[in-house]
């Protein structure tokens, strides 16, 4: 008889960092992981070779608590691009708003390029007059917020947060479009869409 125990998981790599309430969005090969909770790392896990890549870390003055990153979806850069994409992350215990241009750290394109092109770093988000944008409910933080990009154009964001909360943030005009009460009696939190 063969080995009775067998398991359908393979075994990875641990991370060189141990991470908890992690952010995790999918790139081609790769699995880019996001901080986690009170941890500013950020890294490509590379799926075929099964090897860990430091990305960056967060800002000093950020604080990881329950945040949430999405890849927002340009579609002014359909097939001329599809190397970088943009990630948008925000929330958390003291409500930052982010984004980081993404070139794979698995690609051949210098350091020096990324820097100077502000490639793989987390930046303040702004709208197009360089104001800096804050999502976030104003009396309160946004812990186990989640999100994801919909719409006829993939120009909506919608937002959902404890208790049972959901608002529509419109990525174009960079405007609340919509708050509401979800038609639930439970808590929801570091939920999955």
């Amino acid at each position: 008889m063969g080995n009775q125990n067998t398991t359908p998981f393979q075994s990875l790599k641990e991370l060189p960092t141990p991470l908890k309430q992690s952010q995790c969005v999918p790139h081609k090969h790769e699995l880019l992981i996001c901080g986690g909770y009170q941890q500013r790392a950020c890294y490509s896990y590379h799926t075929i070779k099964n090897e860990y890549k430091f990305i960056c870390e967060y800002p000093s003055g950020i604080q990881l608590h329950g945040h949430c990153v999405v890849k927002l979806v340009d579609n002014n850069n359909i097939n001329k691009d599809n190397n970088q994409i943009t990630l948008l992350s925000f929330g958390g215990l003291n409500k930052h708003t982010l984004v980081m241009k993404y070139v794979s750290v698995w690609s051949n394109i210098s350091n020096k390029f990324n820097k100077l092109n502000n490639y793989n770093q987390w930046t303040p988000f702004t709208d197009n007059h360089n104001n800096p944008i804050i999502m976030g409910k104003e009396n309160g933080p946004y812990i186990g917020v989640r999100a994801v990009i919909g719409g006829r154009d993939n120009d909506l964001l919608f937002i959902t947060f404890r208790y049972r909360y959901i608002s529509v943030f419109d990525l174009n005009t960079f405007q609340f479009i919509k708050h509401n009460t979800l038609p639930t009696d439970y808590y929801i939190g570091s939920h999955c869409f």
